[in-house]
């Protein structure tokens, strides 16, 4: 059975000069084989027809298959003019995208506003970031370590201190997971709790890494010069600057299983000196903005 009836079989069009079915040969001159066509389309990429989502070597079939989202037109050209010989194209159903995870305890910026990105948690198919209501109000449209994520979509402050990002990006894939940086791998949610006094719970950001400590009261107010927060957890965990909207978590020991306790709102002291975190717990925000975690 010849190439071009094997190719006809599978469905797809073997593409030579004028988008006609051909044999796995080149268009002209010297035969080239898969892999050199393959490193002629790799070094004239940039020129490549804007259908064209990527292509491969079929080692089987020895030939190299471009994939094309929608028309085929100007593929074999393309592939001509850098002398790779006749290419076998597939269509494909969805061209391809990047695609990068929301994780707590990475950064996210909405202009000079800088933030900790805290939880991800959703209601119906519409998602969400939660973090800190003062940091998450003083911006607009958020970003993150791989690009866009969204928009803010409504916060908290003073009073509670928690804000909500609307996920719109479809490269942002929503975690339930918390980057302990280099303390260890992600810790993953798998609920919420309020912890007793006397309890271990642990934040993460960027400024400060992972940091653990022991919970000394619950339900304070704390007031800044914005106003007071009510019903805050304060903790032993060191604050640094930059910690706004930090999920903090309980201790997970020596595994990676965690239940989720609240969004970092400020402190006192440093990570240096030693001093105080407040935290304002997840299950308000959880409720008001009717939300179910992200949990693994």
């Amino acid at each position: 059975m010849t190439f071009a009836a094997v190719a006809r079989r599978a469905g797809v069009a073997v593409l030579a000069a004028g988008l006609a079915f051909a044999t796995a040969g080149p268009v002209s001159g010297e035969p080239v084989g898969p892999a050199v066509a393959k490193e002629r389309l790799d070094r004239g990429a940039a020129a490549r027809p804007g259908t064209v989502t990527g292509w491969f070597v079929d080692e089987a079939a020895q030939t190299v298959v471009v994939s094309v989202h929608g028309a085929a037109t100007g593929v074999a050209e393309w592939a001509r003019g850098l002398g790779a010989g006749a290419v076998t194209v597939e269509h494909v159903a969805e061209a391809p995208r990047p695609v990068w995870d929301l994780v707590g305890g990475q950064p996210i910026h909405s202009g000079g506003t800088r933030c900790t990105l805290g939880f991800n948690a959703r209601s119906g198919a519409t998602r969400y970031i939660l973090s800190a209501g003062h940091c998450v109000g003083a911006g607009s449209e958020w970003h993150g370590v791989g690009g866009y994520i969204g928009p803010s979509a409504g916060s908290s402050f003073p009073g509670n201190d928690y804000g909500l990002i609307r996920v719109v990006s479809t490269a942002a894939v929503s975690t339930p997971l918390v980057d302990r940086h280099s303390s260890g791998p992600d810790v993953t949610i798998s609920g919420f709790t309020t912890p007793p006094v006397g309890s271990s719970l642990c934040y993460s950001s960027p400024a400060a890494g992972w940091r653990c400590g022991s919970v000394t009261g619950i339900n304070q107010t704390v007031c800044y010069p914005q106003g007071c927060v009510n019903q805050l957890i304060r903790a032993t965990a060191c604050p640094e600057p930059g910690a706004s909207g930090a999920p903090a978590v309980t201790n997970p020991g020596s595994g990676t299983a965690v239940r989720a306790v609240g969004l970092v709102s400020g402190g006192s002291g440093n990570c240096s000196t030693g001093g105080t975190t407040w935290v304002q717990p997840i299950a308000e925000p959880l409720s008001a903005y009717g939300l179910t975690l992200f949990t693994g």
